[in-house]
C-alpha cells in the first residue's frame, strides 16, 4: 500500500511540474520506480508507459478546453513516434539494451541543450524569428525519439520539447503537440510489451497496481499543470523546460557514474 501511494503522489507532483511544458512526467518517473519503488526491468518501461496512458488525458482535456490541441505538428510527432516506439519495444524485449549506456547518451544531449535553451532565454530579451523545423525533420526526429520511449518508457516531450522550442516554435503549440503523440504513442507501446509478454519470459508485463496508481495521480497533476500555463510567460516556461532537462541529464549522470 505505501508503494502505491507514494507513486500516485510521485505521479500527481511530476505531472503537475512537467505539463505545462508538454513533458508527461514518464521520464522523471523513470528513476522513481528504478530506485525507489524497485520495479525489475525491463517491467519498468510498459509500467511508465501504462502511466502515460493514464495521467496525459488529464493534461489534454485541459488543453482541449482552451482551444490549444490539435493542428499539423501535432500528425507529424504522432506519424513519427507511433513507429518508432513499436520498434523499440521490440529492441528492449529481444535484446534488452543496457540502460547505462543509454542514460549516459541522453545526458550528454539533455545537458547541453537545457543549459543552451536557459542561457538563450536569459540573454535575449526578444526571440528573434527563425525558421520552424520542416515536416520530414519534425518526423524523422519523432522517430529518434519515439524510439527511444519504446525502449525505456519516456514520453519524449523532455527531449522533443527542448529542440522544437530553442528553433523558435513556442510552448503554447508545442507542449500539447508532444504530450498528445506520447498517450497515442504509450498506448501502442504498451499494447506491444502486453503482446511479447506473451511469448517471451521474464518480467515483461507492467507493474498494474504501481502504474494505476502513478497514473491516476498523472490524471489529476496534468490537469492542473495544463491549466497553470496560460498564466504563466513564455520566458518562464522555457526556463522551466530547460531546468528539467538539465536536472535529468544531472540524475541520469549520477546513475550512470
Amino acid at each position: 500500500m505505501s508503494t502505491v501511494v507514494l507513486g500516485f503522489v510521485a505521479g500527481l507532483v511530476l505531472a503537475m511540474v512537467t505539463a505545462p511544458v508538454g513533458v508527461s512526467g514518464a521520464v522523471f518517473l523513470l528513476p522513481v520506480q528504478l530506485d525507489l519503488l524497485s520495479v525489475p526491468s525491463p517491467a519498468v518501461t510498459p509500467t511508465n508507459l501504462l502511466y502515460n496512458v493514464i495521467a496525459t488525458p488529464g493534461s489534454l482535456a485541459r488543453y482541449r478546453q482552451q482551444n490549444q490541441l490539435g493542428g499539423p505538428l501535432v500528425r507529424r510527432l504522432v506519424a513519427g513516434t507511433l513507429p518508432g516506439v513499436v520498434l523499440g519495444a521490440v529492441v528492449r524485449v529481444r535484446f534488452a539494451p543496457g540502460a547505462g549506456l543509454f542514460r549516459l547518451l541522453l545526458a550528454c544531449l539533455l545537458l547541453p541543450l537545457g543549459a543552451w535553451l536557459c542561457v538563450r532565454t536569459l540573454r535575449v530579451p526578444r526571440q528573434r524569428g527563425r525558421p520552424a523545423p520542416g515536416p520530414r525533420a519534425v518526423t524523422l526526429l519523432s522517430v529518434v525519439v519515439g524510439f527511444v520511449g519504446g525502449v525505456y518508457g519516456i514520453g519524449g516531450g523532455s527531449i522533443l520539447g527542448p529542440i522544437l522550442v530553442g528553433r523558435g516554435l513556442p510552448l503554447t503549440t508545442v507542449a500539447p503537440a508532444t504530450l498528445a503523440s506520447t498517450f497515442v504513442t504509450s498506448i501502442a507501446g504498451a499494447a506491444t510489451y502486453a503482446l511479447l509478454a506473451l511469448t517471451t519470459p521474464g518480467n515483461i508485463a507492467p507493474h498494474w497496481a504501481l502504474g494505476l496508481a502513478c497514473g491516476s495521480g498523472g490524471l489529476l497533476g496534468g490537469y492542473l499543470g495544463a491549466r497553470l500555463q496560460p498564466h504563466l510567460p513564455n520566458p518562464a516556461l522555457r526556463l522551466l523546460l530547460g531546468a528539467l532537462a538539465i536536472a535529468l541529464a544531472i540524475v541520469y549522470l549520477a546513475e550512470a557514474a
